[in-house]
């Protein structure tokens, strides 16, 4: 059950999205012995989202202790921690934006100011491109619809854009993006800072199951051996 240091065994299942932040929350962490990130174009199908994160967790079944998922509840996978065959952690937030900045921060937000789009170093990285895909607005392209058209008249009912700065590396390079973004869309553009304390709870409950599995997992050997003997 263990690594022959005696280290746990974490694994990782998360979203693309999430992937600068749990890297560098995990950097050099040696129980981590799996890392997974799962392409952000998920999203767009719900139920396909949920099918493949079950598949990734449940593949890593004998590999693993314990999962770290990388997930919120994200409209569709709520409880799916209670549907996968190994101990598995997720993130007790309704999105990735609760998790940056804690649920209570994102309602003081939204209610700040309601017509809040939200940026972060992954966002601001997938771009209007990735919002196009989140609010489903390419779904008529192939008939020749621009979905900037309905983006921009989406976006008429949002005026701010908030920037979560998250402390990864490059961080001048997401700000700006996240600025190229606000700027197409007539947005004004404001920062604020993180608090990962969402994305710290989930790795320690995934690394206190992890605990539990090894310890239950030698008590099972133990009893076993005396049981032969």
């Amino acid at each position: 059950m263990t690594q022959a240091n005696g280290s746990l065994r974490v694994g990782i299942i998360a979203c693309e999205i999430l992937k600068r932040e749990i890297e560098l929350m995990t950097k050099d962490d040696p129980d981590i012995v799996h890392r997974e990130y799962l392409e952000f174009a998920l999203h767009v199908d719900s139920a396909f989202l949920k099918a493949t994160v079950k598949d990734k967790v449940n593949a890593l079944k004998g590999k693993v202790d314990a999962v770290f998922l990388g997930y919120a509840i994200c409209q569709s996978l709520r409880d799916v921690d209670k549907e996968v065959s190994i101990p598995t952690s997720m993130l007790e937030s309704d999105d990735c934006i609760g998790a940056f900045i804690t649920p209570l921060e994102y309602e003081k937000e939204k209610r700040k100011c309601t017509g809040t789009w939200f940026s972060s170093p992954g966002w601001a990285e997938l771009g209007v491109e990735g919002a196009i895909k989140e609010l489903h607005l390419d779904s008529m392209k192939d008939q020749g619809y621009d979905p900037m058209y309905f983006m921009k008249m989406l976006f008429e009912g949002y005026s701010r854009c908030l920037y979560i700065y998250t402390g990864v590396e490059d961080e001048g390079h997401y700000t700006a993006k996240s600025e190229d973004f606000a700027k197409s869309l007539n947005l004004r553009h404001e920062c604020r800072s993180c608090d990962m304390r969402v994305l710290e709870r989930a790795l320690s409950r995934a690394k206190d199951l992890a605990r539990s599995a090894r310890e239950s997992g030698e008590s099972c050997a133990k009893g076993n051996s005396e049981a032969v003997a």
